[in-house]
């Protein structure tokens, strides 16, 4: 294994780890406000992961932690041009 590879794990257990953290003290809120995941995750993104109900907003309000999952698979597909997919 390498040590770029190495520090990926390692990098990525402690976000993991943080997250985790956070989540069980209720330091993270568990919804956050449309504007947030727009300047999160791009508006974009957010109104075509809406528009292809991958996540739905509880007014104006979204499940952050459906927006992590949504936002960590990388769903390319969905968002190719019909002539390249």
């Amino acid at each position: 294994m390498k040590s770029n590879e190495l520090i990926g794990l390692f990098t990525a257990a402690a976000v993991a780890g943080a997250h985790e953290v956070l989540a069980m003290e209720h330091l993270l809120p568990e919804t956050i406000s449309k504007s947030e995941a727009y300047r999160r995750y791009g508006r974009t993104c957010v109104d075509r992961w809406i528009a292809e109900g991958l996540i739905s907003p509880q007014g104006k309000t979204i499940s952050r932690n459906n927006l992590e999952t949504v936002s960590a698979s990388s769903n390319r597909l969905t968002y190719l041009p019909v002539a390249e997919r």
